[in-house]
């Protein structure tokens, strides 16, 4: 019995191309090397024939277990649909997915065909404007997708609430005491939201911040990391890429009204969802706090000490952001506000 208990483990890429073999007919030998260790560890496979997989293995998370058969079961009917999309690749015996024993614990992988083209630049207003279109594609598909039993709801329970507990107990570990500011915060966002009337929901990407997808000759984007999908606030969607754009120091509104544009040419953003998706920029915020502050155990405290250091960034957005739309709202106009 061995003194030391795990709470993660990284998997060699020998194993890896070992475990691919096994369980999907791929023309071998298959050469395997990691690319990624992260929310999940991602592995590139090279087949004999020099096809090239992306296989993930997902890592276990506070959120709860992958929902890898409600993202993989959305994927093939997002490609069936003919949005361009990464779609799993069937193991031996039928299965989108596949589960495999590490020291700490079961966890699942998920092969798929590696997407050429490139990374999207930051401040591409074309890039910006594809990745709106695919959503869109996305979000129109998911109209006629009814999934079976999925674990993940992207409510403000998910997005908001838990995550926040999450910080907040990382503060109380590490000493950092924000005057009960975050949770003032979280509590003027949930009600704002709650608040408003009509907004959408939708089977959502999760995560579409603009980098979760490749360019092609053609310039379309292809989405893949579909992992943090799940019916949710279709505002949420669109405010990820908004979040990505403004958050951090950055300044590329000109992206934003792109990927908006892009989005519109495919379907119409109410004007409910268009406002609300401001309002979720904060929500998405305090998701990531809390996403890398459940990781603390693993990489340790110091490396997501940064998280306790957002104020600046929320305070300004509710009142600068949020405040001002209220504003231009009450008196009928949106004057030159930005974003």
């Amino acid at each position: 019995m061995p003194e030391f208990e795990p709470l993660y483990t990284t998997t060699s890429a020998e194993s890896i191309g070992r475990f691919v073999a096994h369980h999907y007919v791929l023309s071998e030998p298959l050469a395997c090397r990691m690319v990624n260790r992260g929310f999940n560890d991602v592995y590139l496979v090279t087949t004999a024939s020099g096809d090239r997989y992306v296989f993930r293995l997902s890592h276990h998370r506070a959120r709860g277990a992958a929902d890898v058969r409600t993202e993989t079961d959305f994927l093939a009917h997002l490609a069936r649909c003919g949005v361009p999309v990464a779609a799993a690749v069937p193991a031996r015996d039928g299965n989108l997915f596949v589960r495999g024993e590490a020291a700490e614990g079961r966890r699942e992988g998920v092969l798929f065909p590696a997407i050429d083209g490139r990374m999207p630049d930051v401040a591409s207003q074309s890039d910006a404007h594809a990745n709106g279109v695919t959503l869109a594609r996305v979000h129109d598909a998911a109209m006629s997708y009814q999934p079976e039993a999925p674990l993940y709801r992207l409510d403000l329970d998910h997005l908001l609430h838990r995550p926040l507990a999450r910080v907040e107990n990382l503060c109380r570990t590490i000493g950092s005491d924000d005057g009960g500011f975050l949770q003032e915060v979280c509590a003027r966002t949930a009600a704002g939201i709650e608040a408003m009337q009509g907004l959408a929901w939708t089977h959502c990407h999760g995560d579409c911040h603009g980098f979760n997808a490749r360019i092609g000759a053609a310039g379309e984007a292809v989405f893949f990391d579909f992992d943090d999908s799940g019916r949710g606030y279709l505002a949420y969607d669109l405010a990820v890429f908004l979040w990505a754009k403004l958050s951090f120091g950055r300044r590329f509104h000109a992206a934003w009204h792109a990927f908006v544009d892009g989005y519109r040419s495919v379907r119409p953003i109410s004007a409910a969802d268009f406002e609300a998706a401001h309002a979720f920029v904060i929500v998405r915020h305090i998701w990531l706090m809390g996403e890398q502050a459940s990781r603390s155990r693993e990489w340790g405290s110091e490396p997501v000490r940064w998280i306790t250091q957002q104020r600046e960034f929320l305070e300004g957005w509710e009142a600068q952001q949020l405040g001002a739309r209220l504003m231009s709202l009450t008196d009928g106009s949106m004057g030159d506000f930005e974003p």
